[in-house]
């Protein structure tokens, strides 16, 4: 089993999709932010971020933006993809 896997660790890939905007940009930014105040390692690229970290606090995140995008009222698609392995093929 992988080392990650078993410290409870999580890889998580994000895509927000802002939907009937002009200003996604800013979307995108709010979600960024949110990220980035969650204290969780993340990579951002071009088309999504990647994010690191035990499994309760990324769920808690990808709750956290849910909430706080649709308590904005935006119109949004998240895809998320996760997984409890790092490639390190043990």
């Amino acid at each position: 089993m992988c080392p990650m896997a078993k410290r409870g660790i999580v890889s998580c890939q994000i895509t927000y999709l802002p939907i009937g905007t002009v200003d996604y940009p800013d979307e995108v930014n709010d979600v960024l932010e949110i990220i980035k105040e969650s204290g969780l390692e993340y990579n951002v690229d071009i088309m999504s971020t990647t994010i690191r970290g035990e499994s309760d606090i990324v769920f808690n995140l990808i709750k956290k933006i849910h909430s706080e995008m649709s308590g904005k009222n935006y119109n949004f698609t998240m895809n998320i993809l996760l997984s409890n392995i790092c490639g390190c093929g043990e």
